[in-house]
């Protein structure tokens, strides 16, 4: 990650959250751990009360989202505040990863961090403007389109069914194979 782009993305962590932190939220901070960046999403799990929670925060211009697969964490949580707080005071301890262009895919590990770096909401967008309904999707590959739905959005909270990579796979092949705007 550049440094302007470390630092916009400091600067927009820095006014989505309020200068005064809780002590809940101080109770987290700093306690992150495989903490990594991937373009503009810093990515940490931490111990929380009920077990190992994935905490992300995505930046988009301004806009900041931040998950968290605990019980309250969609939409932001206190771990998601903490961990805004702990990529501010030292960014350099979250392993920069490259995002990956799909062209630029040559091995299994490029695979994971495209993946990584992808959400199946944004393949599935693509596939809706290549005419392909979700619908339609989860048919074709044998999948109740609720159950797709489910695997959408609990990806978006940080939480992650078995079959989520497999899914996006499968959405790449149909793109590839039968999209319109390769």
């Amino acid at each position: 990650m550049s440094n302007s782009n470390k630092a916009q993305l400091i600067a927009a962590i820095k006014s989505y959250y309020p200068k005064n932190s809780s002590e809940k939220v101080r109770n987290y901070v700093g306690k992150f751990f495989d903490g990594y960046t991937i373009g503009n999403k810093v990515f940490a799990s931490v111990k929380g009360n009920h077990g190992k929670y994935e905490v992300s925060i995505e930046v988009s211009g301004k806009d900041v989202n931040a998950n968290c697969s605990c019980y309250i964490g969609r939409n932001g949580c206190h771990h998601c505040f903490a961990l805004g707080l702990t990529f501010i005071e030292n960014p350099s301890v979250f392993r920069e990863i490259e995002q990956k262009n799909i062209k630029d895919i040559n091995s299994l590990e490029d695979i994971n961090v495209y993946l990584s770096g992808v959400t199946l909401d944004s393949l599935l967008k693509k596939l809706k403007a290549n005419a392909i309904t979700q619908k339609a999707f989860a048919e074709s590959i044998g999948m109740n389109s609720r159950h797709l739905s489910s695997i959408k959005s609990s990806e978006l909270r940080n939480r992650y069914y078995n079959e989520l990579g497999a899914t996006k796979l499968a959405c790449l092949w149909i793109l590839e194979r039968f999209g319109k705007n390769k």
